[in-house]
């Protein structure tokens, strides 16, 4: 059985969890590591990493998706917005609707990530200009809770359902 993984990761959160999941491959045969690439689709099972757009991966990762055949795919990523495994299952099901039939899905994991400090810049801008909308608050409380994740923690959850992964249990989510 060949390894594939592929990364979408615009501020590196999603990197960070593809050195996991490669650090746990060590002992497998890894054909390719990086960004999204023709050279990933060789291998057996793609581990395939994305960042979250607009509530499901990026566009340049939803085309690739749509390019896979016949492949065992498990899907990696992460949210500013977390928290809620809840979140986590929506985007995960969106994202499983850009593979075509004929691959199959075998696990999944989705943690928190930080957001770009001008994600935050914006959000008190928006607070100023809006004082009485208290959603503003919550944002920016989200985004401040979101600047340590992927944290060690989220690291142990994912190398979790990487060993059940293994140890063929159902797809988890986390």
């Amino acid at each position: 059985m060949s390894y594939a993984i592929v990364v979408s990761s615009r501020t590196g959160n999603t990197k960070k969890l593809a050195d996991i999941i490669l650090d746990t491959l060590k002992e497998k045969e890894v054909l390719y590591c990086g960004e999204i690439s023709e050279e990933a689709k060789k291998a057996d099972v793609l581990f395939i990493g994305f960042w979250t757009d607009k509530g499901t991966c990026d566009e340049p990762m939803q085309n690739f998706l749509h390019g896979l055949k016949g492949k065992q795919i498990f899907l990696f990523g992460t949210a500013g917005f977390g928290q809620s495994q809840e979140y986590f299952h929506q985007i995960l099901e969106r994202v499983k609707k850009e593979i075509p039939e004929g691959n199959e899905i075998i696990g999944s994991y989705m943690c928190q990530g930080k957001m770009p400090m001008a994600v935050r810049e914006r959000y008190v801008q928006l607070q100023k200009e809006d004082s009485n909308n208290k959603r503003y608050e919550m944002l920016i409380k989200n985004f401040d809770e979101a600047l340590s994740h992927p944290d060690q923690m989220d690291f142990e959850q994912l190398k979790k359902v990487l060993l059940g992964l293994e140890n063929n249990n159902d797809s988890c989510y986390a």
